[in-house]
């Protein structure tokens, strides 16, 4: 497995602008009982301008950074066990990329002490994407949706 995760950072790493792709062709290689670890694999590669959010405290203390310093950011709600979250991965590290000044909150909504914070706000569905800008709310994502995803990071973050 060790090796199969090796090859599969290679392929990632050389394919940045085709991640998908490479993900794909390296799934149909590996065991079934693989795509745990290579989801976890994908993540920490795509995550270079990700911020985990563990506990209510640090999304907390993260929420008010934002909204106090009016600081552009997305906080995006998710799962390792939820498949539309493993798609949009690599999408959300591109566009830390291609948008460095936001700063992306990743909030696992199975996190241990999470659920007064979700309930408050509503998160019944993930992925959810909540955008900031200026301290403030301004759109929020609900689903997988990349057209949508790109245009809205293009029309508030450019």
């Amino acid at each position: 497995m060790a090796r199969n995760s090796g090859v599969l950072a290679r392929q990632l790493l050389g394919n940045r602008n085709k991640l998908c792709a490479a993900l794909l062709n390296h799934h149909h290689k590996l065991p079934s009982n693989s795509f745990q670890t290579l989801a976890s694999i994908l993540t920490t590669l795509s995550s270079s301008h990700t911020t985990p959010s563990k506990s209510e405290n640090e999304y907390c203390s993260a929420i008010n950074m934002v909204q106090d310093k009016a600081l552009p950011a997305l906080f995006y709600f998710t799962a390792v066990w939820c498949g539309p979250c493993r798609f949009i991965s690599p999408v959300i590290g591109e566009l830390g990329e291609q948008y460095p000044h936001v700063t992306t909150y990743k909030i696992d909504i199975d996190e241990e002490g999470l659920a007064n914070t979700l309930g408050k706000l509503n998160i019944s569905s993930v992925p959810t994407f909540q955008f900031f800008q200026d301290g403030k709310k301004v759109a929020e994502i609900i689903g997988a949706d990349v057209a949508r995803l790109r245009d809205t990071f293009g029309k508030l973050y450019k």
